[in-house]
């Protein structure tokens, strides 16, 4: 059974992370790390890209460290984006293997509304201002931005699943990448 270490102890991006492995690789062990990401709380553009890399490294050295024997390390970080003047929440996902083979993959992108957008630009994080928006507590460990801007068809396990599944794509191809 492979091993799996994920830059969290956020529920979401554990279960995320067992579900995409689990469609490559059956059962497997996936445990969460608090680790940090070196970019700000509310990442922005490559910001996202370096956070979640950050993570990946930051366990990689854990497992190296404690011997924990861990064959994939896994740094999922939420972020913004601009492109075609509309701004995006997006997950960035990134896997290194005990080989230090490293890929990247994307959640779908979401836009996200201008009053939201001012706020995450002058520092506020985006499940802070959903909090605030829909009066409810931690959102980010829950539905998530795209669990309250889809009315609940999608939440955000669903939505960091489609990424790490992507970022899987080269590990399960080894033979084109």
């Amino acid at each position: 059974m492979i091993k799996v270490l994920v830059g969290s102890r956020n529920p979401v991006k554990i279960e995320s992370t067992k579900i995409a492995f689990e469609k490559y690789f059956g059962e497997c062990e996936v445990i969460g790390i608090d680790v940090n990401s070196n970019v700000p709380a509310q990442p922005v553009n490559k910001e996202t890209f370096d956070g979640a890399r950050n993570r990946a490294l930051e366990l990689l050295q854990i497992n190296e460290a404690k011997n924990f024997e861990a064959d994939y390390f896994v740094g999922i970080e939420g972020g913004i984006m601009e492109t075609y003047n509309i701004w995006f929440s997006f997950g960035c996902m990134c896997i290194i293997d005990n080989k230090q083979k490293t890929s990247f993959g994307t959640s779908p992108l979401f836009p996200l509304p201008d009053t939201v957008i001012s706020r995450l630009l002058n520092g506020e994080e985006l499940g802070d201002v959903i909090d605030k928006m829909y009066e409810k507590e931690n959102t980010k460990q829950n539905l998530g931005a795209i669990g309250y801007l889809t009315n609940g068809i999608m939440d955000r396990t669903e939505l960091y699943v489609s990424g790490i599944v992507t970022a899987l794509i080269p590990f399960a191809n080894p033979n084109l990448f």
